[in-house]
């Protein structure tokens, strides 16, 4: 097999790959037999034919489009290992000689990885990001803790208030019919919570434990129920349960129940501390991700359009797995969303490209910077991860194949890039 590669205008390439007679005819071979329990021919039972009678008959090119197929993925994964240049995109496949008796030629138009020309990358200029902490938002986390351990009091003594979360059982009519789908039992509702259509919840305000009532209302004119929109309604109703819910006090004896601190000032010191750290952290994440945004507009780059296409594919089969893990599929996300796949491609193109560029300047600026991961860096990143997976470090490593461990420290090595992006930028 023989390879031969043409530069194309702007990072593409074309392949020219040769497949040996001998190749294309076995190939043919092997065709005619997977085929030929298919292929019925006068004075012979199915699947006996000789592959000579049954090419006279349909042609000597019955088989081709198959030999192709069986030939082309091993030819090109071949012609991969013995091309130097860096393949980022699918082939653009055509066929240019199919014959017996002499070798199979075809073409693969693919997109080369870009060369980058790297401006200035260290102490760039980046807006600052102020870190503060304030009172309101360590309210906010004794607030929220306060929520968790919270507990709900049965309420007998006294009529529904706004905040209440009731059972109702209730009953629509519109012109003293009742309609489909108006009908509830033990239904959970918080009073105020907007949940049914407006002034609903407002009039049960004020409603006592197992009386009935009726509340009125108007559907509205855009309401989903075509029928019911814009009519009067009459809803009957009974309140079977009141609760409310009761919070703890921020008090010391809250402090100590929910964390190590014996005072509601130590705890709240602590949630200050652990705010700031957290804050700190993205402040930092914020520095580098402005510094590479910089870093990316000083240098100079010619990215094929293959390329984002086929990043703008992974980005979309990556959206279709989170949408399968949620029980949707991707046919019916755009049908919902009254849209389809290739018009998400091309809305997602943007930031396609951007990755591509921000993953190219960080793996130059490794380059440039001579940033090496020692294996020690590799074993380190290793516990770690298995820390995440609870998993021993050793039975990770062993599921890794070279590939992954070298990928790893590419990935390390491009985030050290980024590091560095950071820690030289400049604020201002």
């Amino acid at each position: 097999m023989s390879v031969q590669v043409e530069k194309l205008e702007k990072n593409m390439a074309k392949l020219t790959i040769e497949v040996p007679a001998e190749e294309l005819e076995a190939a043919l071979e092997k065709a005619y037999r997977r085929n030929r329990n298919r292929i019925s021919i006068p004075g012979f039972r199915k699947g006996k034919a000789p592959r000579k009678m049954i090419e006279k008959m349909y042609g000597e090119g019955v088989f081709y489009e198959d030999a192709a197929n069986i030939l082309i993925p091993d030819a090109y994964a071949k012609a991969l290992e013995e091309c130097e240049e860096v393949i980022v995109s699918q082939p653009d496949i055509s066929v240019v000689q199919i014959e017996k008796g002499n070798p199979f030629i075809f073409t693969a138009e693919v997109a080369v990885k870009p060369e980058v020309t790297l401006g200035q990358y260290k102490g760039v200029e980046v807006e600052k990001t102020e870190v503060a902490v304030s009172e309101e938002e360590i309210d906010k986390e004794v607030d929220r803790e306060r929520e968790n351990n919270s507990r709900m009091l049965d309420i007998d003594d006294r009529a529904v208030e706004k905040g209440d979360m009731i059972k109702l059982d209730f009953e629509g009519f519109v012109d003293g019919t009742a309609f489909e789908g108006g009908k509830g039992t033990d239904y959970p509702l918080t009073i105020g919570s907007g949940s049914f259509i407006p002034g609903f919840e407002d009039q049960l305000v004020g409603a006592k434990l197992g009386e009935e009532m009726e509340v009125n209302v108007t559907f509205p004119e855009e309401y989903q129920a075509k029928d019911l929109a814009g009519k009067a309604a009459v809803f009957k109703c009974t309140v079977k349960e009141i609760k409310v819910k009761e919070l703890p006090e921020a008090d010391d004896e809250f402090a100590k129940d929910v964390s190590e601190f014996d005072t509601i000032a130590e705890y709240r010191d602590d949630i200050r501390a652990k705010l700031l750290e957290r804050k700190t952290n993205d402040a930092k994440r914020e520095k580098e991700r402005k510094a590479l945004e910089k870093a990316v507009e000083n240098a100079s780059m010619e990215i094929p359009d293959a390329m984002v296409d086929e990043q703008a594919r992974r980005i979309a089969d990556d959206f279709a797995r989170r949408l399968q893990a949620q029980g949707f599929s991707m046919d019916q996300y755009m049908q919902i969303m009254g849209t389809t796949v290739d018009a998400y491609l091309e809305q997602v193109k943007p930031e396609a490209l951007k990755r591509i560029q921000n993953s190219l300047v960080l793996e130059a600026v490794a380059k440039a910077e001579n940033i090496e991961i020692s294996d020690e860096q590799v074993e380190e990143e290793i516990s770690r991860m298995a820390e995440a997976y609870k998993m021993e470090a050793d039975k990770l490593k062993e599921m890794m194949g070279e590939y992954e461990l070298e990928q790893m420290k590419n990935d390390l090595a491009v985030q050290k890039a980024a590091e560095l992006l950071g820690e030289t930028a400049v604020e201002a």
